[in-house]
């Protein structure tokens, strides 16, 4: 059996989030916490959220204290500004960060049980829906609007732990462009290629099956065209990624993802890393060492990356076309090669446990062990 979990509503496309206003008032929503971070507040992005609210006299108040890998410690600073707000729905303004954040909020909120935060890992039993929650993405990548997965940092044991639950996905996402309209070069590639790993750890997952892999498929097909230009500021290339990375998160939310995850998470809990820039400096190498377990399916890889003439490769001329394709995208972008700038050699046990505890890992099309993983991080240095 397999199952499929997305949101009750969804809007895409230029000027979705005029629709904030008229979701609020038709569920009798009172008031809001809106979970966002300082920079977004600086550069007048969750102001195009707020202005709306305003204009519609919707009461709100702001909890800015989001960090790129939110923390345990965020999470509970934005429960009590929940509380005290009296609110009784959030509205995530942000990237995956953001709206990790709000999910761990409004399942703390109704399940207070769980305040502890790290009883959450893993699929925690939670018994009531998180707070009702809206998601506005404003970057291309991580699909959290979209997922039942947040990942929260335990600072403290300088680890990253996945919380996977059905009670914790946006009743409501606005996937609007013009909400990530803003984001800089660097981050517009490498929440990119986050998306363009997802879908391809997606499809070569072990519990990948048709509906996904059509998810999946077309999120790979549709980045591979269009994450160079966005990277450019093309705003037609901008609205297609902003489609794409959403898809990718329909197909992933459902059926896990692998062992790049597993390392990308240790590095961000470890060094701060950012999680794209993670995924796509380690996606191509994991390709590589994966490829034995994944039957043709870096044929239909190869094909939806825009490579010619695949039916007439070998096993091996497509599986090596699929992996260069990737690799030659993530040059384009700018994403680096090696983690030698990241990496500390003493730190590679403590790294390859971590990664081999995570949740993700059990979902790789490949069965690993933490030596194995250790010699990834190693041939990346």
């Amino acid at each position: 059996m397999n199952r499929i979990v997305l949101n009750e509503t969804s809007y895409h496309g230029e000027g979705a989030i005029k629709e904030i206003v008229n979701e609020a008032k038709n569920r009798g929503f009172k008031k809001a916490l809106v979970c966002t971070d300082p920079d977004l507040i600086t550069f007048g992005v969750t102001n195009k959220v707020t202005n709306l609210l305003d204009e519609a006299k919707l009461a709100y108040e702001i909890f800015s204290k989001v960090k790129a890998n939110p923390t345990i410690e965020n999470v509970l600073a934005g429960y009590n500004a929940f509380l005290s707000a009296k609110a009784d729905y959030i509205i995530a303004v942000g990237g995956g960060s953001a709206i990790d954040t709000a999910k761990a909020i409004g399942i703390v909120a109704n399940n207070p049980e769980f305040k502890d935060v790290r009883s959450l890992e893993g699929v925690a039993p939670t018994k009531k829906p998180s707070k009702p929650i809206f998601a506005i993405p404003t970057t291309a990548g991580t699909a959290a609007e979209v997922t039942i997965n947040y990942v929260i940092t335990d600072a403290e044991k300088e680890r990253k732990f996945v919380c996977v639950d059905t009670h914790d996905i946006p009743i409501v996402a606005f996937v609007d462009p013009e909400m990530m309209s803003s984001m800089p070069r660097g981050l517009t590639a490498s929440t990119g290629m986050d998306a363009l790993t997802h879908a391809i750890e997606g499809y070569i997952t072990k519990a990948a099956w048709e509906m996904t892999d059509m998810f999946h498929l077309k999120a790979i097909e549709i980045i591979s065209k269009n994450l160079r230009g966005a990277v450019l500021n093309e705003k037609h290339a901008r609205e297609k990624m902003a489609l794409a990375q959403y898809i990718a998160g329909m197909g992933f939310s459902n059926v896990g993802l692998g062992i790049v995850h597993s390392m990308a998470h240790t590095l961000g809990a470890k060094y701060d890393t950012p999680h794209g820039v993670a995924n796509a400096i380690l996606l191509p190498t994991i390709m590589a060492y994966n490829a034995p377990a994944t039957g043709t399916k870096y044929k239909d890889i190869a094909k939806a990356m825009g490579v010619r003439d695949v039916d007439n490769m070998t096993q091996e001329e497509y599986r090596k076309a699929a992996i260069d394709a990737v690799r030659d995208l993530a040059k384009d972008v700018g994403i680096p090669s090696d983690l030698k700038s990241i990496v500390k050699k003493e730190d590679l046990d403590f790294l390859a446990t971590s990664a081999y505890a995570d949740a993700c890992r059990p979902g790789n099309p490949r069965d690993t062990s933490v030596e194995e993983i250790k010699e990834l991080f190693l041939k990346l240095m």
